[in-house]
């Protein structure tokens, strides 16, 4: 995984947006659909839509992929009436992303000191971890575009 600094409009892409809603806490990320990452962070809920606003304006996003368990239904409504210029929202099965995003973590921030020597398994990050699993469900998307069909 590439993580990359500068602006998708110099790279002349379109980015997508991924969106794990919560009802305390959501994940955002923003990657280009050559998979280069170029922000992710957790917000807490009532942020959401101010950020992915934000975030629209920002980054020239093409598409909201969203995890389609916890309260995904009122949060596809409340993304519906929030925006006058509506964005495009693909659902995403999200099943089991929390334990993938957990071991996730670990490679793009490898532990130090003693963690080092605790098993992977009996890691647990130290920051919530939603904005992960919102890199996963992007990734989850692209690759359900490349299977054949």
């Amino acid at each position: 995984m590439s993580y990359s600094t500068s602006a998708p409009e110099a790279l002349g892409q379109p980015v997508i947006l991924g969106f794990d809603p919560g009802r305390q806490k959501c994940g955002l990320a923003v990657m280009g659909v050559d998979r280069n990452l170029f922000m992710h962070q957790v917000v807490a809920a009532e942020r959401a839509i101010a950020t992915i606003q934000t975030l629209r304006q920002q980054y020239p996003i093409s598409l909201l992929v969203m995890g389609d368990q916890t309260s995904a239904r009122q949060w596809k409504q409340s993304l519906s009436e929030a925006f006058s210029d509506p964005i495009r929202v693909v659902m995403v099965d999200e099943r089991y992303s929390t334990l993938e995003a957990r071991d996730r973590y670990w490679q793009m921030y490898p532990p130090k000191g003693l963690q080092r020597l605790l098993p992977q398994g009996m890691r647990t990050p130290p920051r919530p971890i939603d904005d992960i699993v919102a890199i996963l469900l992007i990734e989850r998307y692209l690759d359900r575009l490349s299977e054949p069909v």
